[in-house]
């Protein structure tokens, strides 16, 4: 099967449909970081949506889908969508021009979440957290956490879901204690999540939000076994 995996740098789904057999590509506006140039698609995600397209990647090489993709599984950004960022729309925290255009941004990011829900494509997964996407468009069919995968972790992960079966558990762990206690005058010492505190990253904000993007193990090998199985 021809699959696309969108919005994915560390190609982490990639790599378990190819483990399958698939014809998987993941797709980034940045490079891979998953050691698999010759699978990755650097570029504008949004001309491949609906298939008969061409496209080159990283390693060079030329390739052709002449139908539409026998899948699609996004992880479109999420700053602009998350509940987390929500203080950011205050009054309190922003002056009002950096408010108006942080909603001009959600928008922007909402509209683009909207093309893969619109894709022609029989078989669609789109992953993000819990935010404006399940007030403005639908709830997700179904609600995971990595801990229900063997990872132990709680991170909430939303799935919308079009022709494919929610994801049954793998290996569910017991239900994991906050990971991290957020140090600063703000916090007064509250624990939070991996996803909010994570540790060990560079590139500030940047560096942050790339750690957090990526998909847990479990989670992908999960998405490739149950959603395509073996080709």
């Amino acid at each position: 099967m021809k699959i696309l995996v969108a919005c994915e740098e560390s190609q982490s789904v990639t790599i378990e449909l190819r483990k399958l057999g698939h014809e998987a590509y993941s797709c980034d506006i940045m490079e891979c970081s998953g050691g698999h140039p010759e699978w990755h698609i650097k570029g504008d995600v949004v001309r491949l949506l609906n298939g008969f397209c061409e496209f080159t990647t990283m390693d060079g090489i030329k390739h052709f889908i002449k139908e539409k993709w026998g899948m699609i599984i996004a992880f479109p950004p999420c700053i602009y969508l998350t509940n987390a960022g929500t203080r950011h729309y205050s009054l309190k925290c922003n002056p009002v021009e950096k408010v108006e255009a942080r909603k001009l941004k959600r928008i922007e990011a909402f509209n683009f979440f909207m093309l893969f829900a619109n894709a022609d494509c029989d078989r669609i997964a789109i992953e993000n957290p819990v935010g404006w996407v399940n007030s403005q468009w639908r709830k997700p069919d179904q609600i995971i956490h990595p801990y229900y995968f063997g990872d132990d972790f709680k991170k909430r992960t939303c799935l919308w879901l079009k022709g494919l079966p929610k994801l049954l558990d793998t290996n569910r762990l017991p239900e994991p204690e906050p990971k991290y206690i957020c140090q600063g005058e703000k916090s007064k010492g509250k624990k939070i999540g991996w996803c909010e505190g994570i540790k060990g990253t560079t590139g500030g904000q940047a560096g942050r939000s790339k750690a957090r993007s990526k998909t847990f193990p479990g989670i992908a090998k999960a998405m490739a076994e149950q959603w395509a199985g073996k080709e």
